[in-house]
């Protein structure tokens, strides 16, 4: 039976927990959300308070339209954009509208641990992909394409959570054309696309929603403020209707109008954009001190790649190490990650762990770190 899995999001007082996936707290923007809010609210019309288009209020989803355009340097169809409560909100989603229990779901190896519960809960049949650098390797989904039909494929093409690389350009195109050619749904969990530090990723797979059976899942979590619960789907009109065919839909309007209008003062203030390039910046330097001080303590005992975004960084030791081991034994440290063996839908990868940068400034990451490393040296 799989190991029960639950969302992390605090720890004992003195602990450095790096299994904790979200933003600390001096990055949460109180500012701006009340500044956009009252912006909003000094000049909101009753209409704006109603249940809301099925698809998500017309002004917001122009506003978004135009900004991921500027962010993607491709043109974004408002039309092409279903407002949903977050990424998780709109997987789960997903998997309700294009599969069955009983169908397959291709997911990545290692993939987003808390992404296989939404799976299992849909009864879908989870059927990993390895990676390598360069994000999913297409010789292995070909081989699993031979063997079944699945009805849905997961990926998260930039900044992977855990492993940090990006699908290559090739890949994501050869993807959308495998989902046309098998006739399944790809589900790109595109969360960390914009969340680059060094250079920008691949064009987003929300791009080639006219080359193949793409669902791109983006979401402000990651951007501005989790708490909103404010996300999208970026899909072609043929998926799209799919969407919009539902009864939570039809019965209840949009799924989060209020807080995608406060969002659509924030975009238009240019407030959105400006908080991007601190959130950049900030990460950046973030990304920095885990590095050197992991290069100082972990060089030569473990493997692992320097994200240019996202979250995350994944070590991987030898075979003989067990992280899901050390993670019982880290609380006597203050320390915590995540073990790799909790990323496997098979309970693989036992020797890998993944540390989040996000939640802690750079002197804290350099501590844990050090925590980190006595852990080891206390547990050979």
């Amino acid at each position: 039976m799989a190991p029960k899995l639950t969302f992390e999001t605090a720890s004992p007082p003195g602990t450095i927990n790096f299994g904790i996936g979200q933003p600390s707290a001096d990055l949460l923007p109180a500012d701006l959300i009340r500044k956009a809010a009252d912006a909003f609210l000094e000049h909101a019309q009753p209409a704006e308070l109603n249940y809301g288009e099925r698809q998500g209020d017309r002004s917001f989803r122009r506003v978004l339209a135009r900004f991921l355009g500027s962010e993607y340097g491709a043109a974004v169809d408002a039309e092409s954009l279903f407002v949903t409560t977050g990424s998780s909100q709109a997987l789960d989603y997903v998997c309700a509208r294009f599969t069955r229990p009983g169908d397959v779901v291709v997911v990545e190896e290692p993939s987003y641990f808390l992404a296989f519960q939404i799976f299992r809960d849909h009864g879908l049949e989870i059927v990993p992909v390895p990676l390598d650098a360069h994000g999913m390797r297409l010789d292995a989904l070909e081989q699993v394409l031979g063997e079944h039909r699945p009805a849905l494929l997961y990926t998260i093409p930039s900044f992977h959570n855990p492993g940090g690389q990006s699908l290559a350009a090739d890949r994501r195109r050869r993807i959308a054309e495998l989902s046309r050619e098998h006739g399944f749904v790809v589900a790109a969990d595109e969360v960390y696309q914009l969340l680059w530090y060094e250079r920008p990723p691949p064009a987003a797979m929300g791009t080639l929603t006219g080359t193949g059976n793409v669902l791109s899942l983006g979401s402000f979590s990651k951007i501005m403020a989790p708490g909103l619960r404010l996300g999208w789907i970026q899909a072609a009109p043929a998926l799209m209707e799919r969407l919009l065919d539902s009864g939570a839909i039809n019965s209840g309007g949009s799924f989060n109008q209020f807080t995608s209008i406060i969002m659509r003062e924030a975009i238009e203030s240019g407030q959105q954009t400006a908080f991007l390039q601190r959130l950049r910046q900030t990460y950046a330097d973030r990304v920095e001190a885990m590095d050197t001080t992991l290069q100082r303590h972990f060089a030569g005992r473990a493997r692992w790649l320097r994200p240019g975004g996202g979250y995350f960084f994944w070590l991987e030791f030898d075979r003989d190490v067990d992280t899901a081991a050390l993670r019982e034994a880290a609380p006597a440290h203050e320390i915590g990650f995540q073990p790799g063996v909790n990323f496997s839908p098979r309970a693989a990868l036992g020797n890998c762990l993944r540390l989040s940068f996000a939640h802690y400034r750079e002197d804290e990451i350099r501590e844990g770190i050090e925590r980190l490393a006595r852990l080891f040296e206390s547990n050979p």
